[in-house]
């Protein structure tokens, strides 16, 4: 029901309509009466009317006065201004304020019954029509975070997207047109479920404050933020990456654009797409600016033996396999090849590993290469090399330990009997020794073995002076060195001990002391 104030100096008048009209029936309820304008603005304060009855002349205020100062104060009250036949012309003038009803004194219960059913046709016409503007601002407060995601998704992707769409979209999201923004994106380490995009996207949120525009791509997470100090910002995004992969135990790979006007949004979102194409050569959980992919691809600059990783897995020598892949990794990352072309590069090397793997578990590496082919960073593909050279290399060493062949243990033995020899090499053993042909020991000797022949040698030789050494510490260098066939040359023998041993013979000998 609506609250109805009567205002009128004559109390006859006022206790006479107090009591005629029938309110209940009218949908009213008579909250009070006042005898003066300047009570009456009082009790609209108090009692807060929807309706007020009022006389135009009155003392202290009178009606028109209190239209005025009530319509000024509280604009959605309705007046009903009751005035006498000389008055009428005077009070008129209240139409300024949007008074409506005028009744001429006397008047009765029926016209101020009818003058109210009007009022309150009209209150509760204003009532559903403000209910529903409210109801359409909870409806658009509730879809404007949609409306946004969808425009920045469209704004960034979508080419058709122009200047003028922007400016009716700033306008609706109230977005200020002046500053520049920074775009960032999200990827999280694979593999990850649907949610853990929501997540990210709500810590960053927290962490940056509530950024301007948010929305998903695909297996990415898009954030525009206003510019500010790079510093902060890359601060605050370590935050963000920290936080989740406490809370999910996932990495996230972080772009960050350079700052921009944001109706550039579009070439933004590209430059955070190449950053992220760039975390290729760097590991899961990176920040990566545009200043970090300047370096440019050097596809003319990579060479690699593969055979070198391959004969170290073949031979079961774990040690040199692990430092060939790590030299093909270092490689590639510093190359900076195309992924395409890098990991053409590493398909051609782990099909070459295969050859070499145990029968029976060929056709499961092969079927690990659609795995490899999806494999996002050169770090995790590094670990997935290295988790099959590693299995490969052990099945070889396996295979081949006190395997040696006959003519390979012969040269071991001919070798520890002639270490005193200046003759000892390769192709005298091979002529003089064994009547074989050179290069066919050789590489019977080194993949049996995983080393070269003359490395063979050379080591040997320095094992049995640091023994010899040992045993005697008066021994002359110059005598050592004729003795294990370096004949009269003992500065080189020297070069040849600090080389393999990280120390002169002297040095060693002080040492041992």
């Amino acid at each position: 029901m609506y609250k109805v104030l009567l205002v009128d100096d004559e109390r006859l008048i006022l206790d006479g309509i107090s009591r005629i009209v029938d309110w209940a029936s009218a949908g009213t309820a008579l909250a009070g009466t006042a005898r003066n304008g300047a009570e009456a603005f009082g009790r609209i304060a108090e009692l807060e009317p929807d309706i007020v009855i009022t006389d135009v002349k009155m003392p202290v205020m009178d009606g028109l006065q209190l239209v005025e100062r009530a319509h000024e104060a509280y604009p959605r009250i309705r007046f009903i201004v009751l005035s006498g036949f000389g008055e009428f012309e005077y009070a008129s003038r209240a139409m300024q304020y949007g008074v409506k009803h005028y009744l001429l004194k006397p008047t009765n219960e029926h016209k101020i019954a009818g003058a109210l059913a009007e009022l309150i046709a009209e209150l509760d016409e204003e009532a559903r029509r403000d209910a529903f503007v409210r109801q359409m601002k909870t409806e658009m407060d509730a879809v404007m975070p949609h409306v946004k995601e969808q425009f920045l998704k469209e704004f960034v992707t979508n080419k058709t997207f122009g200047i003028r769409d922007w400016d009716r979209y700033r306008q609706l999201f109230a977005l200020d047109y002046d500053y520049r923004v920074r775009l960032i994106l999200f990827q999280l380490q694979t593999p990850f479920e649907f949610e853990h995009l929501f997540a990210i996207r709500n810590i960053a949120g927290e962490v940056l404050e509530q950024p301007l525009l948010s929305t998903t791509i695909g297996d990415h997470v898009l954030l525009v933020v206003r510019d500010e100090d790079g510093g902060d910002l890359q601060q605050r995004l370590r935050r963000i990456r920290e936080i989740f992969q406490r809370y999910y135990k996932l990495k996230a790979t972080v772009a960050l654009s350079e700052p921009d006007h944001i109706t550039n949004a579009r070439g933004l979102y590209r430059e955070t797409l190449s950053c992220l194409n760039y975390g290729f050569y760097v590991e899961e959980g990176s920040l990566i600016t545009r200043k970090d992919t300047l370096l440019p691809s050097r596809d003319d600059a990579f060479s690699y033996d593969e055979e070198r990783l391959c004969m170290a897995v073949r031979s079961g020598h774990l040690e040199e396999a692990e430092a060939a892949l790590a030299e093909f990794i270092g490689g590639l990352r510093e190359a900076q090849l195309d992924i395409g072309v890098a990991k053409s590069y590493v398909l051609q090397q782990f099909v070459a590993l295969i050859r070499l793997c145990e029968p029976g578990r060929m056709s499961l590496y092969y079927g690990q290469i659609p795995a490899l082919v999806e494999i996002t960073t050169l770090h995790a593909i590094e670990h997935f090399l290295e988790q099959a050279a590693k299995e490969i290399a052990q099945w070889n060493y396996e295979q081949n330990v006190g395997r040696h062949s006959a003519i390979v243990r012969k040269v071991i033995a001919i070798v520890e009997d002639q270490l005193g020899n200046p003759e000892l090499s390769l192709g005298w053993v091979a002529q003089e020794m064994l009547y074989m042909n050179a290069d066919y020991l050789g590489k019977l000797f080194k993949k049996e073995t995983g080393e070269k022949f003359s490395g063979y040698v050379t080591q040997s030789r320095i094992k049995r002076a640091m023994a010899d050494l040992a045993a005697d510490p008066d021994l002359k260098i110059f005598e050592l060195a004729e003795r294990l066939g370096f004949g009269d040359n003992p500065q080189y023998f020297s070069q040849i001990f600090k080389k393999y041993a990280g120390c002169t013979p002297s040095e060693y000998i002080k040492s041992l002391g």
